[in-house]
């Protein structure tokens, strides 16, 4: 069975510009690139993975790049662009030479404008990645989901992925709100979702795998089996859990369905999305 981890990050720890990880996540205040990522992999039996921008720079699709160039196993980078870019157009076609580079993501979660993705200039720049073949992630929070189901409505053949099923309140076990906007945002056939990023939403020190079963039966309900990808968080999940413990959980849940859509969910679904 083909797998891809459809996730994850590197870098090069920079305190002031990932002022983002907090006393609680030290465990991230770390390089970590792709060999230490390699070993992981292997260890699991993936047959290689896609690297997700966690910086919003030009730099961070050099390096990111880079590290695709230079690792075979890394099938695709999901880069930053500044969308609401005048020059946008030029932006994309100047990346279009890359052919690992397959996305962009922009890190709407922690924009203070919450509907910043149906702002005209942003929609613009959503309107261009067609043309390159380009796929989008959305990165958001529960609060956000309304909006994403606005702007994907503007695109029904442009492909987005939800990243880490937006994020809900595992921690205190909500559902409702979200649970109503994730089936809203599935029913455009367009979007895809990752199952990922779970363990980071839950009690870092004292989750367990029962806290998790009602999102993942809420999504493979909403998205069904061909819109659903796996991706491990890594380095991310670090601050709850393993790279084999994130794994396991989602091995266990996934052993009841059927060896074809098992082969969905670890890598076909990744691959057709991402065109790896």
């Amino acid at each position: 069975m083909l797998k891809i981890d459809a996730h994850q990050h590197f870098w090069i720890y920079d305190p002031v510009r990932d002022s983002w990880i907090n006393d609680d996540m030290a465990v991230l205040r770390a390089d970590f690139m792709p060999q230490q990522l390699l070993a992981l992999l292997q260890q699991q039996n993936f047959d290689g993975s896609v690297v997700v921008q966690s910086d919003q720079s030009d730099t961070e699709n050099i390096f990111q790049l880079r590290n695709a160039e230079e690792n075979p196993f890394v099938k695709g980078v999901v880069g930053w662009i500044d969308l609401q870019a005048a020059n946008v157009t030029e932006r994309l076609e100047e990346l279009s030479g890359y052919e690992k580079m397959k996305g962009f993501r922009h890190i709407l979660q922690g924009e203070q404008d919450r509907a910043l993705m149906l702002k005209p200039d942003f929609v613009n720049g959503i309107s261009k990645l067609k043309q390159f073949n380009y796929t989008y992630d959305i990165l958001i929070f529960p609060d956000q989901l309304k909006y994403a189901e606005e702007l994907v409505s503007k695109f029904p053949d442009q492909p987005f992925v939800l990243d880490h099923i937006a994020k809900p309140d595992i921690k205190n076990g909500t559902t409702a709100d979200w649970k109503k906007d994730i089936i809203a945002l599935a029913k455009h056939e367009n979007v895809s979702c990752k199952v990922s990023g779970m363990v980071t939403e839950a009690d870092w020190k004292n989750w367990k795998a029962s806290d998790f079963e009602p999102y993942l039966d809420i999504v493979f309900e909403a998205f069904g089996i061909e819109r659903l990808m796996y991706g491990s968080d890594w380095p991310v999940c670090l601050v709850a859990a393993s790279y084999a413990q994130t794994l396991g959980l989602m091995e266990t849940y996934t052993a009841k369905l059927s060896v074809n859509e098992q082969e969905l969910f670890w890598g076909g679904n990744a691959v057709k999305f991402y065109n790896l």
